[in-house]
């Protein structure tokens, strides 16, 4: 007689779920050597160093005050950037860095986690590991450890950075413990999408619209007033970060949000990856016609119809953020007042030129900045079709590797002047309606936002050149134009010398608009694009596929 095996008890059955959890975590740190590190590290000591900019700039009570009288008075500086709750250094540092780092801290959190879920499950490799002695939920376990791993490295960073930096008392904590936070909220957030989608891209592209709307709605809640009491900041991850209050009377209990949501995101992350097959998803991609349009005959055809969701969603971001810098910009000088130190930082990044005029230089120069953000990401597709094997069978058609590259490259390239003309047109026409001269300052603020093309192809050109030589190395031109972003955002302030703010393409071209401009730096830029670009593609020809 046939004895039947008795069911396992509780402790054990989550046991066997959770089997090899140690070395799938041991795994995701080894691959993420680089990657998180260089996150927790730049964001770590940015932080920990701007309390030495403030000090630099705003080195008196007086100053302080003022500034944030100023900034607290002003709805659209607020909406950017949030109110300012404290006018003590340390207030200004978690009021200039609370909002940002949070987001930061989200998109890292979101990348580790659909790259160690999702993204295994897409390629097959988590087929691979699961037949061998790995529980069920060993992969969302181990990717959400690491992402907890390094939220609370950067948490200790930031509280360490800035006791040491002189800020000292419970304000370097809950600052810390505010980004930390933020970034596990959606790292749960991002387990849940890694669920629903059947794509990496799905789940990244999902997580970060639901960040996007986070911190829309915790900018909608501060332009309607300081102290950041809206209900539309309070149901934002975002604005609970502001809601701590680091510096200003710490409300400790803010934290609790953070667990509570985290763990309410990790909990249904559970549940569904229990109730679905590997590889599978809750929301599948609906089926496609049976005969496809003609427009999908070709390369180009294809990249476009796989890019042109990036493309338009960062064509409507620039438009909402040109709109909002274009408002503001009319009362620069109110903003800046009598203080001869921030007039001087304005100065260095846009300009000796008037002051809106600087001011109208620096935003069209952090649009270029963060243009090259989407140039990057559109030429790396190029690496994600190749190791998604999606390459292989366009190739082994009549289609060769320069025109199956080319087609992704004229999105990136071209992509780069559609997004930066949305944002120089709505920039120049907000900028002109609030000062009664739309013919006048659409023009060139226009030809200033498109003047950043140059250097935004010398950074893309510089992608396709690792992709085609070192595509194992990818992941270094995030590192390359993160670092240009931040030389351009943080570099005036501190005021680095001019070797170091030489290495980024931007520091080249002129302040537009109103500096005397010659053809000169543009051609060389376009020029040393070219030639990376070139020597790129001519790796791409020799080397294996993927």
């Amino acid at each position: 007689m046939t004895a039947l095996a008795a069911p396992l008890p509780a402790p054990a059955a989550r046991s066997r779920h959770l089997a090899g959890t140690g070395a799938l975590v041991r795994l995701a740190l080894r691959r993420d050597r680089v990657m998180i590190p260089a996150w927790v590290l730049t964001l770590g000591l940015v932080v920990a160093a701007m309390g030495a900019s403030f000090d630099a700039v705003y080195g008196t009570a007086a100053e302080r005050a003022r500034l944030a009288v100023s900034m607290n008075g002003n709805g659209s500086m607020r909406a950017l950037y949030g109110p300012v709750l404290s006018d003590s250094l340390g207030g200004l540092v978690a009021w200039r860095m609370a909002g940002f780092g949070a987001v930061l801290a989200a998109v890292m959190s979101l990348l580790i986690v659909v790259r160690h879920t999702r993204e295994e499950e897409e390629t097959g490799r988590q087929e691979l590991l699961s037949a061998a002695m790995v529980g069920r939920r060993a992969p969302l376990t181990a990717a959400l450890l690491t992402a907890l791993t390094a939220n609370a490295a950067l948490a200790v960073l930031i509280t360490g950075g800035l006791t040491a930096s002189g800020l000292p008392g419970a304000g370097p904590l809950a600052l810390g413990t505010a980004i930390g936070g933020t970034g596990l909220v959606f790292a749960g957030l991002a387990a849940v999408a890694a669920q629903l989608t059947e794509s990496a891209r799905l789940a990244k592209g999902l997580t970060g619209a639901v960040l996007g709307l986070a911190f829309a709605l915790r900018a909608a809640g501060d332009a309607q007033g300081p102290g950041a009491t809206s209900p539309l900041t309070r149901v934002s991850p975002i604005g609970w970060a502001e809601n701590l209050r680091p510096y200003a009377d710490e409300r400790w209990w803010t934290a609790l949000l953070f667990l509570a949501a985290a763990a309410l995101a990790v909990g249904a992350s559970y549940a569904l990856t229990a109730r679905r097959d590997i590889g599978m998803s809750f929301l599948p991609a609906r089926p496609g016609p049976a005969v496809a349009p003609r427009s999908l005959s070709g390369p180009f055809g294809l990249a476009w119809r796989l890019q042109r969701a990036t493309l338009l969603g960062w064509t409507l971001g620039f438009l909402c953020a040109g709109g909002i810098f274009g408002g503001i910009a009319e009362g620069a000088f109110d903003l800046v007042g009598g203080n001869r130190q921030t007039r001087e930082i304005v100065e260095r990044m846009g300009g000796q030129q008037g002051l809106t005029e600087a001011f109208l230089a620096t935003m069209t120069g952090m649009l270029g900045m963060v243009a090259a953000l989407y140039a990057a990401g559109a030429v790396l597709r190029l690496r994600g079709e190749e190791t998604g094997e999606r390459a292989e069978p366009v190739l082994a058609c009549a289609v060769g590797r320069l025109r199956w590259a080319g087609s992704h490259l004229a999105l990136a390239y071209g992509g780069t002047a559609v997004i930066l003309t949305a944002g120089g047109l709505a920039l120049g026409v907000a900028y002109g309606l609030s000062a009664d001269d739309l013919g006048g300052a659409l023009g060139p603020v226009l030809l200033a936002a498109l003047a950043q093309v140059p250097a935004v192809w010398t950074l893309t050109g510089l992608a396709v050149l690792v992709l085609g030589l070192a595509p194992r190395a990818t992941g270094a031109v995030w590192a390359l134009v993160g670092g240009c972003l931040a030389l351009g955002w943080i570099g005036p302030a501190l005021d680095l010398p001019g070797w170091a703010m030489d290495l980024s393409p931007y520091s080249h071209l002129p302040k537009l608009p109103g500096a005397d401009a010659t053809a000169a730096p543009f051609a060389w830029l376009l020029i040393l694009s070219a030639a990376l670009a070139a020597a790129g593609l001519a790796g791409l020809r020799r080397r294996d596929i993927g």
